[in-house]
């Protein structure tokens, strides 16, 4: 059974920082591209940031890059999003995601899989 586990959400101060971890299990990702989606009740799922298969090519979303950052350990099949200067608009359900590919650049369309889910809360 694939699965992608999300773990390092929780409640930080505007201006903290947080480490979201993704443990995949029941395969390897090693060729996949990986990513982090974010979503807000009542809103689409919103694209946060991506990494290649390699981990050489990276990809954010304006309103995180120079914030945020997307790292992978294929060895241990963990994909690592380092948040800092978090602000509370960034307060979301954070999603991990493998995709379909292996470029740095996809789409919620082209996820294969998705993690359970972890809440990020800044307040301000």
């Amino acid at each position: 059974q694939v699965q992608l586990v999300e773990s390092g959400g929780g409640l930080v101060q505007a201006g903290g920082s947080l480490r979201l971890s993704c443990a995949a299990s029941g395969r390897t990702f090693s060729g996949n591209a990986m990513g982090w989606f974010r979503q807000v009740a009542g809103k689409e799922r919103e694209f946060v940031a991506a990494v290649s298969r390699s981990g050489d090519s990276t990809t954010y979303a304006d309103s995180v890059k120079g914030r945020f950052t997307i790292s992978r350990d294929n060895a241990k099949n963990i994909v690592y999003l380092q948040m800092n200067s978090l602000k509370p608009e960034d307060t979301a359900v954070y999603y991990c995601a493998a995709s379909k590919g292996s470029g740095s650049v996809f789409g919620a369309g082209r996820v294969a899989y998705w993690g359970q889910g972890t809440q990020v809360t800044v307040s301000s």
